[in-house]
């Protein structure tokens, strides 16, 4: 009799071990932080005009006269004020680490221990870590996304680096690694905007960080077919794509190509492209629904 018993043992710990492979990981998605709203109605995306791919590429119906210049009092320099909310500042630090890569500056918005979330912005040739904490320019977009951090128990950073190369990719590197030990719970995203892109992709073929970043936003930006062979691509890492129609930086035909290409790879990899018809270079980071975005993210992340 005990033999019978025992197989009963047996099978019965391995049906338990198959309920959990199958319950855990739903139920941990369906734990995911969901961001709670600021100003989404201010922030909605204008009409759609046409989307394929079962709705994860979608062309919006951006124009400049509306979206900027009704929306700005100062046309690209300062948004009319029911777009933002400035008492984020109070949580708002410009701090600096030491790291051996070198020392970042940077900016950090909110909780920078047991924070529930973590955004970073990565900045363009030109840029600095003041352009991503800018409360007026980009339509006041970034001083939605320092609100729905810092509203939703999250850090916000946007820092500085030397370059778009291996040494700027290092130190954003140890940043996340800093703050991924003060935040162990934290989904990490990051943004880079226009020739950030090229730190996104290093990010994503490193081994510390690509299994470590939990969503990727190409904002205006450039492409990395070595991306399909990354460690964060492995673990299926969210990536969303923002890019304007009329982009003569990076090409949007060549992003949609890159785009494709990963669903090409895998049919079901978690990737959004938002197409904002006649937008320029700069337009995905006036008009990103960041909410929307992290909040499709946080529901996928690894």
């Amino acid at each position: 009799m005990a033999f019978p018993i025992l197989l009963r043992r047996r099978l019965s710990r391995a049906f338990l071990a198959f309920l959990a492979a199958i319950i855990f990981p739903i139920a941990a998605h369906a734990d995911a932080l969901t961001l709670k709203p600021f100003k989404d109605d201010v922030f909605a995306y204008p009409a759609t005009l046409s989307s394929d791919s079962n709705g994860a590429y979608t062309v919006l119906d951006y124009r400049e006269m509306r979206d900027i210049n009704q929306r700005d009092e100062v046309p690209e320099k300062r948004v009319h004020a029911q777009y933002t909310d400035t008492g984020v500042r109070k949580v708002q630090q410009d701090l600096l680490l030491k790291t051996d890569a070198g020392d970042v500056r940077y900016v950090a918005v909110g909780k920078t221990q047991g924070a529930a979330v973590i955004v970073l912005y990565l900045h363009g040739q030109g840029g600095s870590r003041k352009q991503g904490v800018d409360d007026f320019t980009f339509g006041g977009n970034f001083n939605r996304l320092k609100n729905l951090m810092a509203g939703n128990g999250g850090l916000y950073i946007s820092p500085d680096f030397p370059d778009f190369g291996d040494k700027g990719a290092a130190q954003v590197a140890a940043l996340i690694d800093h703050y991924a030990e003060q935040s162990p719970g934290a989904k990490i995203f990051v943004a880079c905007g226009s020739m950030g892109g090229a730190l996104c992709w290093k990010l994503a073929a490193r081994k510390d960080t690509g299994g470590r970043v939990n969503g990727l936003l190409l904002l205006g930006s450039l492409w990395d077919e070595g991306f399909l062979a990354s460690p964060a691509f492995k673990r299926r890492v969210p990536v969303f794509f923002g890019q304007g129609s009329h982009d003569v930086v990076f090409p949007v035909a060549s992003q949609e190509a890159f785009f494709r290409s990963i669903l090409a790879k895998s049919k079901t990899y978690p990737t959004r492209f938002v197409r904002f018809e006649t937008g320029t270079h700069g337009t995905p980071i006036r008009m990103v629904d960041w909410r929307g975005t992290l909040n499709w993210m946080l529901s996928k992340a690894p």
